[in-house]
């Protein structure tokens, strides 16, 4: 910023409502368990909740970067209470009211005008050697992690999938570096979402311009748009098919079509959409599960389990797809 230069903060604000909603970070599908915090941001050192815009503004950060704790703190209270912002951490905006005392240039009376002022916080997960309340705990009753055989063998048939990490309080497929991020298993409500939720992820992948390439590490959309809507909703009817598959029933279709009917606007009405987006989920399901399909309706498929197993329900599927290209 130039030297003398004032601060737009209400043009950061809505630069960052914008760039929040641009990158997707509306949670309309969270099975991911948080901690204790209920997701209302609150300061550390005083416990206080923050209000207004604050509360948009820290909670959808809190998301877009997958925080499990609703809890922020300044750079010199983490110091004040022996922890440390880690080196590399980018700090988030808060801004507040301050009355100032002035005169009225016509009157000259006493006045006092509000002047928008701002500071910076870190989530609490920004920093070393601080312990937040809301800490995830164990629960001793809790039962441990089974993996579901059936949909293990599927994310391990998928031969050429992106890398898989784990870790923070949300799922997302990174195109530009064809990377999968997903919480830990414990922290989903049950298995069976977890496996849901990868799976929305996988079929994501196949979008890559070296799979089935939808454009998505090519031709970013925004938020909102036709494009993203129908991306998602592949996504979801493909995690329905591959799920079908494991065996398990996550209740993705319903939340799916809530979505389409939201954003029927934005989709201006294309009577196309859901049928070209199962043809397309179809196919991301087939490119997982390594299946591939001839103009005769033969299939040729990848010796796995799970495929030689659905061989028979293949050759249906191949017959229903074409009705969808």
């Amino acid at each position: 910023m130039a030297k003398g230069k004032t601060r737009d903060l209400y043009q950061e604000v809505t630069d960052r409502i914008l760039e929040l909603l641009d990158a997707g970070t509306v949670p309309w599908r969270n099975p991911i368990q948080r901690g204790g915090g209920q997701g209302w941001p609150k300061n550390l050192d005083s416990g206080k909740r923050y209000r207004g815009i604050n509360v948009f503004l820290l909670a959808s950060m809190a998301w877009a970067k997958g925080y499990g704790s609703d809890y922020w703190i300044t750079f010199k209270q983490a110091q004040k209470a022996n922890g440390a912002v880690r080196k590399g951490e980018k700090s988030s905006l808060v801004v507040f009211w301050k009355q100032y005392a002035t005169k009225d240039r016509e009157t000259g009376e006493e006045i006092t005008i509000p002047v928008l002022k701002h500071y910076n916080v870190f989530n609490v997960e920004q920093c070393d050697g601080l312990q937040p309340p809301d800490a995830p705990t164990i629960d001793p009753n809790t039962v441990p992690f089974e993996p579901l055989d059936r949909a293990e063998a599927i994310v391990a048939g998928y031969r050429d999938k992106p890398s898989i990490s784990h870790g923070g309080s949300r799922a997302f497929y990174r195109p530009r570096i064809d990377e999968i991020r997903i919480a830990d298993p414990e922290r989903f409500s049950d298995r069976e979402n977890y496996y849901a939720t990868l799976f929305h992820e996988l079929v994501h992948s196949t979008g890559h311009s070296k799979r089935l390439n939808r454009g998505l590490d090519t031709n970013l959309t925004p938020f909102g748009s036709p494009d993203y809507s129908k991306e998602e909703l592949i996504a979801e009817m493909g995690a329905a098919f591959l799920a079908a598959v494991a065996g398990i029933s996550p209740p993705t279709i319903e939340q799916s079509a809530a979505y389409i009917d939201g954003w029927q606007k934005q989709l201006k009405g294309d009577k196309r959409l859901v049928v070209s987006a199962a043809g397309a989920a179809q196919k991301a399901a087939d490119w997982i599960l390594g299946e591939s399909f001839t103009e005769a309706v033969e299939t040729t498929v990848v010796e796995t389990p799970i495929v030689a197993e659905r061989q028979k329900e293949a050759r249906t599927a191949d017959s229903q797809l074409k009705l969808f290209q």
